[in-house]
């Protein structure tokens, strides 16, 4: 296994940005209180994860290159 060339600057990338969010909505959710959580549909939350995991995959296979480096 081998990183990629940019690792270091991963923290940049739309896609890790969008899997991070997920990741935190999650976790969020876990320690959220049962009284609040009852008014927020749990379908909402595993909607807005599975967008954000969707859009990680999209900045995944989309060139993130500013017009300028290219």
């Amino acid at each position: 296994m081998k990183l990629v060339d940019d690792a270091k600057q991963a923290w940049r990338w739309f896609s890790v940005q969008a899997m991070v969010l997920a990741g935190a909505i999650q976790g969020a959710w876990v320690f959220i209180p049962e009284d609040m959580k009852a008014s927020i549909p749990p379908t909402v939350v595993q909607w807005v994860t599975i967008v954000l995991l969707v859009f990680g995959v999209a900045g995944r296979i989309v060139d993130q290159k500013p017009e300028d480096c290219q």
